[in-house]
C-alpha cells in the first residue's frame, strides 16, 4: 500500500480485501472455502464486495483463519479478561482453552485490569482462532482518568495491539457527540463500556469523539497489518425499555458511514448490534442493519430477549441470537449466566459458548446452509440403534451428554433397577417398557 491517505489503489494492499478485490484467491480464502463447503470463487467474491471479513492479521502466526458472513455457517465469538478485581493470566488461558474446545469460532480479551500486553500476548500465542480486543479498555486501564484520553494514547494502543497480532478490533467510532443528549432519554442510559467512557470524555471537553475524527489513521494502521475493524455500538440499548430507540439508529446511520470509509481504504468491516431487543423486533433490527451497511457482516450480542432472568441470561440471550442468526446475523457474542452479576469463570465460558453453539446450529439448519442437518441426522440415527457412543460423539458438548447419561445408569444401578433384557436399548427416563423407539423398532409396518 503507497503511504498516502486517499487509498485509490486498494488492490496493491496486504489485507484479505485488497487481495480479494484484486482478483486473487489467497490461501485463508482457501481454508475458508474448505470449511464452508463453497467454491474458492464464491468466497473471494464476497470478500472483494465486504460482505465476508476474514479476520486474519499478518502478525497471528499460529491462525487457522474463518470467514464471517451471512453466507457461510454462523460463528460464535467468546469473551474472556481479567478484570481490575481479577487478574490471572493463567485464569484467561484455561478459558481460551474451555471456549476453542467448546466450539468458540473468534475469541475476544476485554481484559480491564494488570498486565493487558502480556495477558494478551499468551493468548494470541495459544490461540488458533483470530482474536479480538477492545482498544478503549487498555488505554483507559493505562491512564486511570478517562478524561485524559488523547488521540496520541489510542493510536498507540491499537498500533501496539495490530503489532501484537490481534485479529480485529471494536473500536466505538460510530458514537458522536450529537448521539449522548438522544441517549440520556433512555432508561438505561448508555451500557457499553466503550460508549459510555467515550461519552463522558466527550460531555467533559466538549468535543467530539476521538476514534471518529482519528479514523482515517486508525484504517492506516489496520490496513498495514491486516486487522478487521469490529465498529462498536456504544449505543446498543441496554433493556427492553430502549430498544431500537432513535439514540440506536443514529449510530447506526454513522456505522454505515464507516462502513464504506473502511472499505474504500482496503479494511475489512463487520458491524456490532444489540443487545437486549423484544422478539418482535429483531428480523426489523437484523435487516436495518443489512440496509444502512450495505451488507457488512453483522455480529450481534444476544439479544437478550428478556430482562428478567438473571442467572440465564446465556438462555435468554441465545432465543434472540438463534432469531438473529436466522435473519442474517453472521456472528453471534455468547452470554454466560454471569451476565449482569459477574466475572465469568470457566464453566460460565463453556455454558455459554454451547448455548451459543446450539443458536447458530439451529439458525444454520433452518437456513439449510451446506450439510447443516447432516449432523442432527446422523445423531437421530444414531438414537434409533441405541449407539451411545456415537451419540455422544456427535454431541455439541460430548463431555455433558456422557455425563448425564453416566450418572443415570450409576443411579440405576445403586437402587438395583438392571435391565431384565441385559441390554442398554433405553435410558432410565422410560426404561425398556416403555421406551417408544424400542417399541416402534419392533413393528413391520403393516
Amino acid at each position: 500500500m503507497k503511504n498516502n491517505k486517499s487509498y485509490s489503489s486498494v488492490s496493491s494492499g496486504i489485507t484479505q480485501l485488497c487481495r480479494a478485490k484484486a482478483g486473487e484467491i489467497t490461501p485463508q480464502m482457501m481454508i475458508v472455502a474448505k470449511s464452508e463447503k463453497r467454491d474458492a470463487g464464491f468466497i473471494r467474491t464476497e470478500t472483494a464486495a465486504g460482505r465476508i471479513v476474514i479476520p486474519a492479521n499478518v502478525n497471528h502466526k499460529n491462525l487457522i483463519p474463518i470467514g464471517i458472513g451471512k453466507s457461510l455457517f454462523t460463528k460464535i465469538n467468546a469473551n474472556i479478561g481479567n478484570s481490575s478485581l481479577s487478574s490471572c493470566a493463567g485464569k484467561e488461558i484455561a478459558k481460551l482453552n474451555t471456549a476453542v474446545k467448546y466450539g468458540a469460532d473468534t475469541v475476544m480479551d476485554l481484559s480491564t485490569g494488570g498486565n493487558v500486553p502480556e495477558i494478551r500476548r499468551q493468548i494470541i500465542l495459544n490461540s488458533k482462532v483470530p482474536i479480538g480486543t477492545v482498544p478503549i479498555y487498555e488505554v483507559v486501564s493505562r491512564i486511570k482518568d478517562p478524561a485524559l484520553i488523547s488521540a496520541e494514547l489510542i493510536l498507540d494502543v491499537i498500533r501496539e495491539q495490530a503489532e501484537q497480532g490481534v485479529d480485529y478490533m471494536t473500536v466505538h467510532a460510530g458514537l458522536l457527540h450529537r448521539h449522548v443528549p438522544m441517549a440520556m432519554k433512555r432508561l438505561l442510559k448508555i451500557v457499553s463500556r466503550g460508549g459510555a467512557l467515550l461519552a463522558m470524555w466527550m460531555e467533559k471537553h466538549n468535543k467530539e469523539n476521538p476514534f471518529y475524527e482519528n479514523f482515517d489513521k486508525i484504517l492506516e494502521i489496520c490496513v498495514k497489518h491486516d486487522v478487521t475493524l469490529s465498529l462498536g455500538d456504544g449505543l446498543r440499548p441496554g433493556c427492553l425499555a430502549d430498544a431500537s430507540d432513535e439514540a440506536q439508529f443514529a449510530e447506526l446511520e454513522t456505522l454505515g458511514e464507516l462502513v464504506k470509509r473502511s472499505r474504500a481504504a482496503g479494511v475489512q468491516a463487520m458491524v456490532e448490534g444489540p443487545g437486549h431487543i423484544p422478539l418482535n423486533e429483531i428480523e426489523m433490527n437484523m435487516k436495518k442493519e443489512d440496509e444502512i451497511c450495505d451488507g457488512a457482516p453483522f455480529y450481534i450480542l444476544g439479544p437478550v430477549v428478556t430482562d428478567c432472568a438473571p442467572g440465564y441470561d446465556h438462555i435468554s440471550s441465545a432465543i434472540g441470537a438463534a432469531l438473529g442468526a436466522y435473519h442474517g446475523a453472521a456472528m453471534l457474542c455468547y452470554v454466560t449466566p454471569k451476565e449482569h452479576l459477574g466475572l465469568p469463570n470457566e464453566e460460565d465460558v463453556r455454558n455459554g459458548v454451547i448455548a451459543y453453539k446450539i443458536a447458530a446450529h439451529s439458525a444454520d439448519v433452518g437456513l439449510k446452509k451446506p450439510e447443516a442437518r447432516k449432523r442432527d441426522d446422523e445423531i437421530s440415527k444414531a438414537r434409533m440403534e441405541f449407539d451411545w457412543n456415537k451419540q455422544f460423539e456427535l454431541a455439541l458438548d460430548p463431555d455433558r451428554a456422557r455425563e448425564f447419561r453416566e450418572d443415570a445408569l450409576r443411579e440405576q444401578n445403586e437402587n438395583g433397577n438392571h435391565s431384565s433384557s441385559g441390554d442398554n436399548k433405553f435410558c432410565t427416563m422410560c426404561g425398556p417398557d416403555f421406551c417408544s423407539m424400542r417399541i416402534s423398532g419392533k413393528l413391520s409396518g403393516h
